[in-house]
């Protein structure tokens, strides 16, 4: 099963567009990924992630709405 997380540009390094990354906070959790697929990404957007490339731009509301089925399904797995 292939899994996309939402997360928040907080910072981007590089001006080629292939080689353009960002680093991404997921909930606390802080990781670089490539920006190359979305050279229109900017600092405080939102993106889905997936194998170290964001994929796509989302709205902060369905960011937070992803990221609140993820702690359910998380507490519903805890409670098993």
């Amino acid at each position: 099963m292939c899994l996309a997380v939402p997360g928040k540009i907080i910072a981007i390094s590089g001006n080629e567009p292939l080689s353009r990354t960002g680093q991404i906070d997921f909930s606390g959790i802080k990781k670089q990924v490539s920006l190359a697929y979305l050279p229109e990404a900017k600092l405080n957007d939102y993106v889905i992630v997936h194998a170290g490339f964001a994929l796509s731009i989302i709205d902060e509301h369905e960011a937070s709405q992803s990221l609140k089925a993820f702690q359910d399904l998380e507490k519903f797995e805890a409670s098993l």
